[in-house]
């Protein structure tokens, strides 16, 4: 068709070029005249590709169309007039001329928000859906039959920016083109707009943009969001302690509290809200954190190559700012003439010459003369640059010698946040069994914003931007901060999940410092590989491959070791470049909590990092089906396992990795070391009070060498001190929960039943809290209960097997549905590798157990789970 534009900006630029694309022939672009000697995007793009531009002023003078105007637009032979933004007064007379008629894009969904400024008054009014209309043009002002809608979700947190750009200019510029397409095809409907629902707004101008304070914070929140940009999430303040510097807001009930969080406000229901930004009537924008500073910070002096990068910025801003004779230190990029749109233009230009240097649009209104825009340019590059403030909700405990601090929220988009609903439940502490705090319990609402926020941070943040080596200086960051609070999160975690503090500190976070510190060196190391083929001659072909991340990873993680299972599945994840959803076991979430802190306080960008404390059921569940994740790895049951694995295949066929139940057989041969096997075979059971998934489940011994080895482990067993976790001299704490120490109760009491000896143990200890016995069984026959499924405690599991008979004793151990890990002892290192070799389990231990390392791949087989953590990544 032949096609007259008639509007300006971006979005009118990006609606003409798909035209072309469709291949339509543009008679006419008719745009806004130049401004400050700048071309609107539209009519500097048409005019590059030698279409007709005009820029009339006006269209009509008292009401009635230009003559010498309106012949200049027939003239082009228009079949349709395509409006996509137009802020001048068509005549009708230009309005029906076309064969086609003339359509319009508008932002709102009609009848709804007729008039000027639609996406503000959609979020001032609080919409929960958004989105546009494509209508054919009458005489009335947004009057016209509808051609073609489309809608969206309006967010809690969304801005007149964030749902523009997520949705009203993408698919605005989709929609628009699909238009056209349906009015060629001679398919285009024309639905007339019911009076019902319908509603006129006036443009929002400074004037009638004034706040009524006496209002919840709800309404205000909609109200600011629909006028401003800088606003941060209302739930991100719910449960926030309301503390700063007291500031008078004119017909306010209160005063608002300027912190360095941002300027806290308050409505008539004494809710708060947070405004990050404020925006004074010239235009200069500060931090609100910032409202009784001076507004100056030390200049920095720059070096030669910062110099030559401030020329080169100084030359983008004679290219923006034409009108500007010469730009000096003092030029104001805004006074000078710029717009909204050079300020997207000079976020790019910095972004090609300093790719370490990410700017936002808010940071160019922060710093509108030249010289500030430099220095906060270079204090980027130098990764000196304030850091915006986390707001965090601690509860903190006097315990361990030390005041810990820990945050109790969801971290969902770089924020701590409630649930929906403001939903919680209490984590207990195993020692004494009393609630240690509220933990906000995710809803499903919440996995999908969390999930949502990962998808976005891999697709179009910062992080997908970065380039490997700067993921793992990020990596290498945590792994300090981990490190410099190392004994809290080994204070956190034992109080949490009763694990012994020494062994808290040395291998749950010991090892999960040393896993991030692993695989931030992989980062720019995963590589791919180039590969001869038959050539199709006599042309030359070239076959190469690349390791590319994979975009959103649910982990869902177990209870034994919070901490360290967290870095086993998040570290590699992000090495690679993949974004998180993690879901901490419910009972043990509070060092997964503080890990997310640490890591926005290591500068992960919003987005990567999100961590869903609640329930299997539903968080676990909604990660598994959610079709935006695209792997998910998870530690716990075979059961839950079988579950997951269903739901990732039938949700959109996710990558999964699993790590399950076992039952690992240590085989020990009457030639070992018997002081080491004794030491080490207590280990392989009572490790982490038994709470270990590679744990000894069953113990085979050559039968010469039974009673004495029984003799050796239950006299060590009785030396086992129980007690206070925190306490450096007790080797044996609580069991997790009181769930788990029930099932330990009913365990052993089968083993009875079925005829097992019980040598020691085998009972609660008669103390508050939840705390099991260390226990021996022996006599344990292949049939039994206790000798096919896992304790996960203090249970060792004792048999005998015949002299000599290595093939039968295998047979024994293979016996079983599970193969995570397994051992053996002996001195014949032949009879080892034999061994080794035909034990069916992901991992088998030679004279040694629980030994596992950053750099070996750990991952089972049968019905203990496939694919591996940790090791090499590619």
């Amino acid at each position: 068709m032949r096609i007259a534009v008639i509007g300006q900006s971006v979005f009118g630029l990006e609606v003409y070029k798909e035209l072309r694309k469709e291949g339509h022939t543009i008679v006419g672009v008719f745009t806004i005249p130049d401004k400050d000697g700048k071309a609107d995007p539209l009519g500097a793009e048409a005019e590059k590709d030698g279409v007709n531009v005009f820029k009339f002023p006006r269209w009509r003078l008292k009401g009635k169309g230009i003559p010498e105007v309106v012949q200049v637009y027939k003239a082009t032979g228009a079949e349709l007039n395509v409006m996509p933004f137009c802020s001048q007064f068509i005549p009708m007379e230009v309005i029906d001329h076309p064969a086609h008629g003339s359509i319009i894009y508008h932002p709102s969904l009609l009848p709804r928000h007729r008039g000027a400024s639609a996406i503000n008054w959609t979020l001032i009014h609080g919409d929960k859906k958004g989105g546009f209309t494509v209508f054919w043009a009458d005489d009335g002002l947004d009057t016209g039959p509808i051609l073609l809608q489309r809608e969206c979700d309006v967010e809690p947190d969304d801005t007149v920016n964030t749902i523009y750009k997520r949705f009203l200019f993408p698919e605005g510029v989709k929609g628009t083109v699909d238009a056209v397409r349906l009015i060629a095809a001679g398919n285009a409907p024309k639905i007339v707009q019911p009076e019902e629902g319908a509603t006129y707004e006036g443009i929002q101008k400074k004037d009638n943009a004034k706040i009524d304070w006496n209002q919840s914070a709800q309404v205000l929140h909609n109200w600011i969001r629909g006028n401003d940009k800088v606003l941060i999430p209302l739930r991100s303040l719910l449960g926030a302690t309301a503390i700063g510097q007291p500031l008078e807001i004119p017909g306010a009930s209160q005063p608002g509290l300027v912190s360095k969080a941002g300027l806290m406000l308050f409505g008539n229901d004494g809710k708060a809200l947070l405004v990050k930004n404020l925006q004074f009537e010239d235009g200069k924008m500060i931090a609100a954190a910032r409202y009784f500073s001076s507004g100056s910070s030390a200049s920095v002096e720059l070096t030669e190559e910062e110099k030559t990068f401030a020329e080169q910025m100084r030359g983008v801003w004679k290219s923006i700012l034409t009108n500007v004779d010469a730009i000096e230190d003092s030029t104001d990029f805004f006074k000078s003439g710029a717009a909204s749109m050079d300020v997207v233009r000079l976020v790019e230009e910095v972004k090609l010459r300093a790719s370490g240097c990410q700017l936002q649009n808010e940071d160019v209104y922060m710093n509108t003369t030249f010289q500030d825009f430099i220095q906060m340019c270079v204090k980027k590059l130098r990764g000196e640059d304030d850091e915006e403030e986390l707001v965090v909700d601690y509860v903190e405990k006097n315990i361990n010698n030390m005041t810990i601090r820990m945050p109790h929220q969801l971290f969902v988009n770089g924020e701590f946040v409630d649930a929906e609903g403001g939903k919680t439940y209490k984590t207990i502490n195993p020692t004494d069994g009393t609630a240690i705090c509220d933990v906000s319990l995710a809803q499903a609402s919440d996995v999908d914003r969390a999930v949502a926020a990962a998808k976005e941070a891999f697709e179009e943040g910062e992080w997908g931007k970065i380039n490997p080596r700067d993921r793992g200086r990020l990596l290498y960051k945590l792994a300090d901060l981990m490190e410099e609070h190392q004994e809290e999160l080994a204070t956190i975690e034992s109080m949490d999940s009763g694990a012994v503090y020494t062994l808290a500190l040395k291998t749950h976070v010991g090892m999960s410092i040393q896993t991030f510190r692993y695989f931030a060196g992989w980062c720019d190391k995963i590589q791919g590989c180039t590969i001869p083929i038959n050539q199709a001659r006599p042309n030359r072909n070239l076959t190469f491959t690349k390791k590319e991340p994979i975009g959103v990873c649910a982990i869902v993680i177990p209870w034994n070791y919070p901490l360290m299972m967290l870095a086993w599945k998040t570290a590699a994840c992000l090495a690679a470049g993949n974004t998180v959803v993690l879901k901490p076991a419910q009972v043990t979430p509070l060092t997964a909590m503080k890990f997310a802190e640490l890591a926005a306080r290591a500068g992960f960008p919003k987005g990567v990092i999100n961590i869903l404390p609640g329930s299997g059921a539903l968080v676990g569940q909604r990660l598994s089906d959610h079709p935006d994740v695209r792997k998910l790895g998870f530690t716990g049951s075979t059961e839950i396992g079988k579950h997951i694995m269903k739901s990732c295949a039938v949700s959109n066929v996710k990558k999964v990795s699993l790590e399950l139940g076992g039952k690992s057989p240590l085989i020990i041969f009457s030639d070992c070391d018997m002081d080491k096997a004794v030491r080490m075979g207590l280990s392989a059971v009572f490790f982490n009070k038994g709470e270990n998934c590679i744990a000894a489940g069953r113990l085979f011994v050559e039968e010469n060498i039974h009673d004495q080895y029984v003799k050796r482990v239950v006299e060590e067993v009785k030396k086992m001190k129980i007690g206070d976790p925190l306490d450096r001299s007790t080797d044996h704490g609580p069991q997790n929960h009181k769930a788990h120490l029930d099932k330990l109760v009913e365990y052993c009491q089968t083993g009875v039943r079925e005829g097992a000896t019980l040598v020691c143990g085998g009972k609660q200890v008669s103390r508050p809290g939840f705390f099991f016995e260390p226990t021996i069984f022996t006599d344990v026959q292949d049939h039994m209960f206790i000798a096919i499924e896992e304790s996960f405690g203090p249970v060792m599991i004792l048999s005998k097997f015949k002299s000599g008979d290595v093939d039968e004793v295998l047979r024994r151990a293979n016996a079983t549905e599970y193969g995570l890990a397994s051992g053996v002892f002996t001195r014949d290192i032949s009879k080892a590798l034999y061994v080794s070799e035909k034990l069916n389990a992901g991992t088998v231990f030679v004279n040694t157990y629980n030994k596992t390392d950053v750099a070996a791949p750990f991952g089972g087989f049968k019905q203990s789970g496939f694919g591996k953590d940790l090791g090499k990544t590619c």
